[in-house]
């Protein structure tokens, strides 16, 4: 396996790579680079309740979609670009460890199907409050100050530091009794809570930072895009693209989420570049076939034992 000092070190190149996009390459590749953080940062959020703790979270596209509809009404209302987006991040923290301290009592294909009603709940939720949210029409979002040139480098560098704010705090939680209670939990819950682990504090926390970074990206989404609907906000196919990102790269690792992010927005987009009609069949296909074989994700494959061959067994001889 890579040490952990190359691991970091390739993770720095690779920040600095993303960074540079704007010095460099056009706006395309720009977005390209706003994608790969903004996932990176969501699949690091996700990691916590679902790579950590072990619980298979749907409710991404809820936390989400919850960010970029805080942050745009707060905009709207006056309030200035930075704070809207904090505000949004506590709101929907607070959302998360409220629902947590319900949902979380359900367990394993239980605890999965509630998180995508979830999800369902509150795009219902959104689309029928017109005069708030602006219901099906969407609602338009305060753009950002200048140019295109100058709005696409600006998100990336905020994307950049929510995700780097996102690996920090994984590292911590790694470190500490929060990453060691979680990995016992996701082990042994049962047990867990036998030798005095809080095992409902732990997923309510692991649950509320699995939304925290989810809530930030929102905001910044929105305000980035300019325009937001329910159906955008709150896609299905954004709660399971996070989960498959993180399995990609390797589930409950440090650096994992984001080896699954930058894979899968990169063939994502090869593929969508050069088979129009099938790149959806195709990735999926891929996808299916890299988590079959690599259950653990790259992080987890031990790339030596790979290269080292395995001498022929030598041939017995006659009894003595």
């Amino acid at each position: 396996m890579i040490s952990h000092p190359l691991r970091y070190a390739l993770l720095a190149a690779w920040i600095v790579l993303l960074a540079a996009t704007p010095l460099v390459a056009d706006n395309y590749t720009v977005r390209i680079a706003i994608t790969v953080a903004m996932y990176s940062a969501m699949a690091l959020s996700w990691n916590f309740i679902g790579g950590f703790a072990g619980y298979p979270s749907f409710s991404t596209a809820a936390f989400f979609g919850l960010g970029c509809y805080a942050g745009a009404l707060a905009q709207r209302n006056g309030v200035p670009l930075v704070l809207a987006w904090a505000l949004a991040t506590l709101f929907v923290t607070a959302f998360a460890v409220a629902l947590g301290a319900i949902i979380l009592r359900l367990k394993g294909h239980y605890f999965a199907i509630g998180s995508i009603a979830v999800v369902e709940v509150v795009r219902l939720v959104i689309s029928s409050w017109g005069s708030l949210t602006g219901g099906g029409d969407g609602l338009n979002v305060p753009l950002l100050e200048g140019g295109p040139d100058r709005v696409a480098s600006t998100v990336l560098y905020v994307m950049l530091a929510v995700m780097l704010a996102a690996f920090v705090a994984t590292v911590l939680v790694d470190r500490a009794r929060l990453g060691f209670g979680l990995r016992c939990i996701n082990q042994n819950e049962d047990a867990a809570d036998m030798v005095g682990i809080d095992t409902t504090r732990y997923k309510i926390m692991a649950y509320a930072l699995s939304a925290l970074f989810c809530g930030t990206v929102g905001a910044i989404y929105a305000s980035w895009v300019g325009y937001i609907d329910p159906t955008d906000s709150f896609s299905i196919l954004l709660t399971v693209k996070v989960p498959v990102m993180v399995l990609l790269g390797g589930a409950g690792t440090v650096l994992g989420p984001v080896v699954g992010a930058g894979l899968f927005v990169l063939l994502e987009e090869f593929f969508w570049a050069n088979f129009l009609e099938w790149n959806r069949a195709i990735l999926g296909g891929i996808i299916v076939f890299l988590i079959f074989f690599l259950p653990g994700g790259f992080l987890k494959l031990d790339y030596r034992k790979l290269l080292r061959r395995k001498p022929a067994p030598a041939k017995q001889g006659g009894a003595a």
